[in-house]
């Protein structure tokens, strides 16, 4: 289980308070936090994964306070995190990027099957660089495979529909919904996107650095679904 308890978080100059003690419990299946544009969901995800330090508060990982241990120590204790726009790594095949998430030599076999498990055709993909040669959903979907390949305790994805077009939204939305039904740990996904939000547990909005509400996908989804409440997700 994830805690944040009073997390606050100031831009670099302290002019401006981009999170505002933000208090949460993530043990769901699949938690989405969705809000306005610039209402601090990137910050609060990069700040779970270890990416950027909170100003205040605390965080919590099964009892452990991690709120100071860099990415690499979060990634060893089990937190993954999945960029807006994946890296791409020239010369880095994706068999060898499967390898390094499962810390082996992973077989041709097993590289397969991750592939497989997020809609790819092994044999298209497995001797493929990770470079600009792959689009941005077949990116998203091979970040994905390795997520599974670690087989973590908490996966961050920030934003996952952003830079793909429609189809490959669509195969996201199925391979999340994999995901829920498999995974032995949580997945928090930051998004504003409705069918995203339609597959969550829980969901949480963030509004001007605050979380403004939070519960089950039945107790919230309906409120955010009015014209105006999607007009203010999309940040409109």
């Amino acid at each position: 289980m994830l805690e944040l308890r009073n997390v606050t978080y100031e831009a670099d100059d302290a002019s401006k308070e981009i999170l505002r003690g933000v208090s949460l419990c993530i043990d769901d299946r699949l938690v989405a936090i969705t809000g306005p544009n610039g209402s601090g969901k990137s910050t609060l995800a990069k700040i779970i994964a270890g990416i950027l330090t909170p100003s205040g508060g605390q965080i919590l990982l099964d009892g452990e306070d991690i709120t100071s241990l860099s990415v690499t120590e979060r990634a060893k204790r089990g937190v993954s995190f999945a960029f807006q726009q994946p890296v791409r790594f020239k010369g880095i095949t994706v068999k060898d990027l499967i390898s390094l998430a499962t810390g082996k030599t992973a077989t041709v076999s097993e590289a397969c099957n991750y592939l497989a498990e997020v809609g790819l055709c092994a044999r298209d993909y497995i001797d493929r660089e990770v470079d600009a040669s792959l689009s941005g959903g077949e990116l998203k979907r091979i970040e994905i495979a390795t997520v599974l390949a670690r087989g973590t305790k908490l996966s961050v994805f920030d934003e996952p529909e952003a830079g793909i077009d429609l189809w490959s939204f669509q195969s996201l939305i199925g391979v999340f919904e994999k995901l829920r039904e498999r995974t032995k740990g949580s997945i928090v996904v930051i998004s504003h996107q409705e069918r995203i939000l339609n597959i969550a547990s829980k969901i949480v909005l963030i509004k001007d650095g605050k979380v403004e509400k939070q519960g089950t996908r039945d107790e919230i989804l309906p409120t955010l679904l009015g014209t105006k409440a999607c007009r203010a997700l999309a940040g409109e």
